[in-house]
């Protein structure tokens, strides 16, 4: 495994550990070993230089959000009055626990976020009480998602 400036390069055995690991990030170490041929030890010393280069930023557990009652989804287009008005509306939406995910775009709206609600009640008080209330929004777009059809990361 070598670092070139912004990429690093990853040899076999280095994808087959990720693999195993972002399928089930809690599989053991042993038991990766045991299926690619190598020691434990060597796992655990590859995947220090793989966190250390920083393709792993980390691992989660994964909540179910509709056991919790969480049925909506949606991606909200955000319109500024201004440029400058980026850094303060983005450190107003990180204040809303709804919002999960904050993007700076391109094209018609200056940000764009995904926030998960309840239902569509629960998220229209999340934009009318809360998100278009944040000084330098001038208007949002809503779209609410019906399903998500893909959800993966990177092919490794």
């Amino acid at each position: 495994m070598k670092s070139s400036n912004e990429s690093v390069k990853i040899d076999g055995i280095d994808k087959e550990i990720l693999r195993f690991l972002m399928e089930d990030a809690r599989k053991p170490v042993l038991e990766i070993a045991r299926n690619i041929g190598i020691s434990g030890a060597a796992i655990h010393q590859r995947l220090r230089k793989l966190e250390a280069s920083g393709l792993i930023s980390g691992s989660k557990f994964i909540i179910n959000p509709k056991v919790l009652g969480y049925t909506t989804m949606a991606y909200i287009g955000i319109y500024l009055d201004k440029a400058m008005s980026n850094p303060l509306a983005v450190r107003e939406l990180s204040k809303i626990p709804e919002v999960l995910e904050c993007h700076y775009t391109t094209g018609n709206w200056s940000i764009l976020i995904k926030v998960l609600c309840r239902d569509n009640e629960h998220l229209m008080q999340v934009l009318n009480k809360q998100i278009q209330h944040i000084e330098g929004i001038s208007r949002t777009e809503t779209f609410i998602s019906l399903d998500q059809q893909i959800d993966r990361q990177i092919t490794i």
